[in-house]
């Protein structure tokens, strides 16, 4: 079925980011799997470095959603354009978009790279001011 993996990286996703479980996702990572993206300084590897990373992803937001635009599936990669939108800790909304990449051995992940710009991120999660970002309406509950 095309499109097959992707989803499922979609589906471990969205369960990680509305429910917090982050096994679904990590499961399908392999043992010599390397994750990282374009703000991180090191490399994650396997599946507990796949486990640090997306705890540390979800650790960020309280509350986040990832939507996506595009999702090619060539061979052992997939290429997802998406946007993620949520709330940081401090209360400001965050909304960045970005693409990632994400390349299979088999069944399971063996490399995910995400790449967006990570200064409206953090300019976002640190000061919610950056050009999209708006305070909420109302105070956090």
């Amino acid at each position: 079925m095309a499109m097959e993996r992707a989803q499922r990286f979609v589906d471990a996703l969205a369960r990680l980011e509305e429910s917090g479980d982050l096994e679904p996702l990590v499961a399908l990572f392999g043992d010599e799997a390397q994750v990282s993206n374009v703000s991180s300084r090191r490399t994650f590897h396997g599946k507990e470095g796949a486990r640090h990373f997306w705890r540390e992803y979800k650790g960020m937001l309280r509350q986040v959603k990832s939507t996506f635009r595009n999702m090619i599936e060539a061979g052992d990669r997939v290429a997802l354009e998406w946007e993620s939108s949520g709330t940081a800790h401090n209360g400001a909304a965050v909304d960045y978009e970005g693409v990632s990449i994400v390349e299979w051995d088999g069944e399971l992940i063996s490399r995910f790279q995400a790449y967006f710009d990570p200064r409206v991120l953090g300019q976002e999660l640190s000061l919610g001011n950056a050009p999209r970002s708006e305070a909420p309406a109302t105070a956090p509950a």
